[in-house]
């Protein structure tokens, strides 16, 4: 008996330290699971998050983004001075607005209230971010929802990445790029997101914000976080005149779809040009005495339009343009009669005779300086 009690003594502190050590256990995991469902959930990885930093938006935007301006003339002090006079009264107007690339081909859009003063302008200019400026077309426009459309001819443009307002929420960051005063270049401004889908005076859905959108601004652009367009700024709620942090713009979507109706009534209506004053048809006089041989027709090039299609290609004045894709030129009916069929942005093939050479300059043709009206 006194052996048995000895064998249970021995084995009972085992068993029992077990049965300590699986309850530790058991409680172990139960505070292990307490823990999780009460823990705060750990930040995202920086892996998740998708927004850009906000000077590589703007970075990536800005270069789409143009100043418009117009050389008109002083009316009032026209009317008071002769006639030799007239050139003293050319005066540059202020930055009238702003306006986005939104395509390779040149089109530029902008507000109406923007370039509404432009049809009785001598001179409408682009200038874009990098400092490089050329004439502008008025080409189309859309008076319901204050939207027009100008091209320009130009290489290496960089038209703005598209966004989508369906997406944007109140509270949500946006950034509105544009040229709000004369001398000061392009500026940004920072807001949010006010409201979305709302209606002012008429049947157009606008953006609110609060980002600063001066008159200058109009026709700019209004991005996101990520740089990507949603919307063109338009106006100004304001009973001082002054910017009081309620701003509008049109939604991109709205914006896109306009902008294709108009562009395609443009291209529809107006003829392709090629931006070329011609001079005297070459003969075997001529030509002898211009070129010292006597076989060069042709039409001689006088002045090309700046910014112009035929100045794009290349053509030069002194030159003498001796065939269109294809065609002999030996005169300017010929001219007329191989483009009239073209449209502005086709591509055609200009043959011109050049230091004693014949090249082939591939040219995308241009607008002239007739203005559509859009739907």
């Amino acid at each position: 008996m006194s052996r048995l009690k000895k064998i249970i003594q021995f084995t009972s502190w085992p068993a029992m330290c077990g049965i300590l050590l699986a309850i530790v256990f058991l409680q172990y995991q139960q505070l292990q699971r307490l823990s999780q469902i009460t823990a705060t959930p750990a930040p995202p990885q920086q892996a998740d998050v998708q927004a850009i930093p906000y000077s590589t938006a703007i970075r990536n935007a800005a270069p789409s983004v143009v100043s418009i301006n117009a050389t008109s003339v002083n009316v009032e002090s026209v009317e008071r001075a002769s006639q030799d006079s007239l050139n003293l009264y050319l005066e540059e107007s202020a930055s009238l607005g702003s306006g986005v690339i939104l395509n390779q081909s040149g089109f530029i859009l902008t507000n109406l209230h923007v370039v509404d003063t432009l049809f009785d302008a001598f001179d409408t200019v682009v200038t874009l971010n990098d400092g490089r400026s050329t004439p502008a077309t008025v080409v189309a426009w859309d008076e319901a929802n204050d939207l027009a459309v100008l091209h320009i001819n130009m290489d290496d443009l960089t038209p703005i990445d598209l966004g989508d307002e369906q997406t944007l929420e109140v509270g949500d960051i946006v950034f509105a790029i544009g040229y709000p005063r004369r001398n000061i270049g392009q500026s940004v401004s920072q807001g949010i997101i006010s409201a979305i889908s709302i209606t002012i005076d008429s049947d157009t859905t606008v953006i609110q914000t609060d980002a600063a959108i001066n008159p200058g601004n109009s026709g700019g652009a209004l991005i996101d976080r990520n740089g990507k367009l949603v919307g063109i700024n338009s106006s100004i709620y304001s009973e001082s005149g002054n910017f009081e942090g309620i701003g509008f713009a049109t939604p991109v979507s709205l914006v896109l779809e306009a902008m294709k109706e108009m562009v395609e009534q443009a291209i529809s209506i107006n003829p392709g040009y090629l931006g070329v004053t011609t001079g005297e048809v070459l003969n075997e006089q001529s030509s002898q005495l211009f070129f010292g041989v006597p076989h060069i027709r042709g039409l001689l090039v006088e002045q090309v339009d700046e910014g112009g299609a035929a100045q794009r290609a290349g053509i030069t004045p002194g030159d003498v343009i001796t065939g269109v894709e294809g065609n002999s030129v030996v005169s300017g009916q010929d001219i007329i009669m191989d483009l009239q069929n073209k449209k502005p942005i086709d591509q055609i093939l200009v043959q011109v005779y050049r230091d004693g050479q014949t090249i082939v300059l591939p040219t995308i043709l241009g607008f002239g300086q007739a203005v559509v009206i859009g739907p």
